[in-house]
């Protein structure tokens, strides 16, 4: 099942705006989504950046979102524990939350926002990694969204 992930700043394979880069403003992007399974007991997002040099970067990631939830706001704090719930992991930057676009010179990377909705909590502490929330999500994902924005240093 597909649940549709939109930005207001990130357009669907159109760069990502200069204030959601690391090196800028860093704020993350506001995301919303709909058709959340009924009978989700969390959601999860993963925001990462295939195209790094050194392979897959990570900059995002979230978990044990409460099902009811249906956007992020531009800006999230970066706390390990989200107000009304939710927690977040560490990006490859070493930090709490979201951390942005910082790709060398060259070609644009592809950055990916995957929503997941699971019917499980991940059951992980705040400041877990992607793979330790890959697999707490193994054979638990009920429905995906995602949303791809480009982005080239200038």
């Amino acid at each position: 099942m597909k649940m549709p992930l939109t930005s207001p700043s990130v357009l669907q394979g159109q760069p990502i705006p200069d204030r959601h880069a690391y090196e800028r403003q860093d704020l993350s992007p506001a995301l919303q989504w709909a058709n959340v399974p009924a009978n989700t007991k969390s959601l999860a997002l993963i925001c990462d950046d295939p195209d790094a040099p050194m392979g897959t970067w990570v900059h995002w990631v979230l978990y044990d979102l409460p099902p009811t939830t249906t956007r992020l706001p531009e800006g999230m704090a970066k706390n390990i524990e989200l107000p009304g719930g939710g927690k977040q992991g560490v990006n490859d930057y070493k930090k709490t939350g979201y951390g942005g676009p910082c790709p060398p010179p060259g070609p644009a990377h592809r950055y990916f926002f995957k929503l997941y909705a699971l019917d499980t909590l991940a059951g992980l502490k705040p400041g877990a990694s992607k793979a330790e929330l890959l697999k707490a999500m193994e054979g638990h994902i009920l429905a995906e969204g995602q949303l791809m924005g480009t982005f080239q240093r200038k």
